[in-house]
């Protein structure tokens, strides 16, 4: 099996679920039951998985793949992540304002002043929105709101993602306000 050359993370592979080989799988895609109709799943070790039975449960789906026909195969799998090559996702369904994770790494990250902060090195979803990590040479990476405040504009055919860097939180304009180290006058100094 030739290593995905655009890869994209449609699930990770969670605890055995009963004795015949069915796994709980967390999957990313809109609707969790369709995971298999993107074709076959890859490991990153280059296993290929097809998936032979899907099921709802909780809020994750029960999976049986070929070939994985008891606890302790199942068990083996825990934690292993699922991708899909890029070009496999349909593009057609879209909306104007939605994307791909995958689609958005590697845009170089500017203001309309031109001003580079760096490129979108990872996409993150931890519950209360979006989040985009920024890392520029030689800087620390950092976290932006993938919000309509800061992300202004994205431009896919040129590799830019537009912001407002105060949006953004990239730009410290309040020097004295919350948090500000500033020193506040005190009772003694009146």
């Amino acid at each position: 099996m030739a290593k995905l050359t655009n890869p994209v993370l449609m699930a990770t592979i969670g605890g055995a679920q009963g004795i015949r080989g069915e796994v709980r799988v967390k999957s990313y895609t809109n609707d969790p039951l369709a995971l298999g109709d993107y074709g076959n799943l890859h490991a990153e070790d280059g296993r290929v998985f097809e998936v032979l039975e899907i099921r709802s449960a909780k809020n994750v789906a029960i999976v049986r793949f070929r070939g994985i026909n008891d606890r302790n195969a199942a068990e083996a799998l825990n934690g292993l992540e699922l991708y899909i090559e890029r070009e496999n996702l349909p593009d057609e369904e879209l909306d104007d304002d939605e994307f791909y994770y995958a689609d958005l790494e590697g845009l170089e990250v500017m203001d309309d002043a031109g001003t580079s902060y760096g490129t979108v090195s990872a996409v993150f979803d931890f519950g209360a929105g979006d989040l985009l990590e920024v890392k520029g040479p030689g800087k620390r990476p950092v976290l932006i709101p993938f919000s309509e405040a800061a992300v202004l504009e994205i431009d896919l055919e040129d590799g830019k993602l537009l912001i407002d860097p105060i949006a953004a939180g990239l730009v410290d304009t309040d020097t004295d306000g919350p948090g500000s180290r500033k020193r506040r006058p005190s009772r003694d100094d009146e």
